[in-house]
């Protein structure tokens, strides 16, 4: 590995810390995210692809918890371009109980640093299986309860 790298690497490790802390964090200002994520940059979740407008969404409707996740593992395919994979754990903070899973990610350099351009979540089930989600709309949930039918 040279040089520049490592350099790479180490920005893209600071890259998805900052997505984990922002999102236990619940930050809301969509121009926040633009440290983490490209412009046009997704969010693939339950099976549907999210843009950033999306993202204050998104965060309301999770249960408040912590990430805890390994450094991604990158290839790069290109001086600006990059794949990765990083393993996480969130804790529900209300109960403790766990979601175990991945992320796969497409890395682009910007001119700003590298930026995440889409994330996927794939989710481990105890069954043994392998997921994104049961497709639902986040909207109907605050704080990852369930809003009831009006």
């Amino acid at each position: 590995m040279d040089h520049q790298e490592m350099s790479d690497i180490i920005e893209l490790t600071q890259l998805c810390s900052r997505y984990m802390m922002y999102s236990a964090r619940k930050v809301m200002e969509i121009e926040t995210w633009y440290d983490v994520f490209t412009e046009d940059g997704q969010y693939n979740a339950f099976g549907t692809p999210y843009g950033l407008d999306a993202f204050p969404m998104l965060l309301k409707s999770a249960p408040a918890g912590q990430y805890i996740g390994n450094p991604p593992v990158v290839t790069f395919d290109g001086p600006d371009h990059a794949t990765g994979v990083q393993h996480y754990v969130f804790i529900i903070q209300s109960d403790h109980t766990m979601r175990i899973a991945w992320y796969d990610d497409e890395y682009v350099r910007t001119d700003r640093g590298w930026r995440i351009r889409r994330r996927s979540t794939t989710f481990m089930r105890k069954s043994g299986g392998f997921d994104h989600g049961n497709a639902h709309d986040p909207a109907r949930f605050v704080g990852g309860q369930e809003l009831p039918e009006s």
